[in-house]
């Protein structure tokens, strides 16, 4: 479980990014943060790493403190794929770059080699294994610090900006893995803007605006409150405003096109 409470974090420049936030992210939840640039979704999410403590309050992973737990210690359990993953890229190689983090957690080095080629297939990496992660392009670095990151298997992973460099069969996967961890209890909080991403995989959706939470509820419901959508800046799925502007519509928008397809052909509108 990570939880905030009345945490706010003040830049050295003076500017406030968070302001008094408290949320409560449970262990398995699906957790979509949105909210326009400067809104302080990644400032929130580098607080449950540890690599920025607040200016007041507290953040609890697990009900430990993270002011007095150590970055290192919360990286077992908590993985993050930041937006850049040039600021997290640094190995000789594809491969050695997996291994690095699985070699200071204490693998075995059977265990460590079975993760690597996992990673490297799951992603569609395994060509670029001897070769220097500076190769790569900015979405298949993306796809690396993923597999780094779920190579170790943490109880809590974070994607800043995901679909960043994908193509839509690249979104698709990884709207699949995001179901994989669903499945095996995994704690997921995504930082994007990329609606139509989020929307299928129907997620909690926390809105924030100026550091503070604004909106937080099933993405069914925030999608659909247009106020609280314009007031963040964030749009609503295609999917809700096409469910919107029907005359007679079902209980709940649709997930996907197909979706949508059936009930027209099965409704007289």
């Amino acid at each position: 479980m990570i939880e905030f409470e009345d945490v706010s974090f003040v830049h050295q420049s003076g500017v406030k990014a968070l302001d008094e936030v408290s949320l409560t992210i449970g262990s398995g939840e699906i957790v979509a943060l949105v909210g326009e640039n400067g809104a302080g979704k990644t400032t929130l999410v580098k607080h449950v790493t540890g690599l920025l403590k607040p200016s007041s309050g507290r953040v609890l992973v697990d009900g430990e403190d993270t002011k007095s737990t150590s970055t290192a210690q919360l990286s077992r359990r908590v993985g993050v794929a930041f937006q850049n993953p040039d600021h997290q890229l640094f190995s000789e190689s594809v491969e050695e770059e997996m291994s690095f983090a699985l070699r200071n957690f204490g693998f075995t080095q059977e265990l460590i080699a079975n993760r690597v080629s996992w990673g490297l297939e799951l992603f569609e990496l395994e060509e670029y294994r001897k070769s220097s992660p500076l190769v790569l392009s900015g979405g298949e670095k993306k796809r690396l610090t993923l597999a780094c990151i779920l190579a170790w298997d943490p109880d809590v992973v974070i994607l800043d900006e995901p679909t960043v460099g994908q193509d839509s069969i690249q979104k698709e996967k990884l709207a699949g893995t995001i179901g994989m961890l669903r499945s095996t209890g995994k704690t997921v909080v995504v930082v994007s803007h990329d609606i139509e991403f989020l929307w299928p995989v129907q997620p909690r959706v926390v809105v924030m605006k100026g550091g503070r939470v604004v909106g937080d509820g099933p993405a069914a419901a925030i999608m659909q409150d247009e106020r609280l959508l314009a007031s963040a800046r964030v749009v609503q799925p295609e999917m809700v405003e096409f469910y919107q502007g029907l005359k007679r519509r079902p209980a709940g928008p649709f997930i996907d096109p197909l979706e949508a397809r059936r009930w027209v052909e099965g409704s007289e509108l």
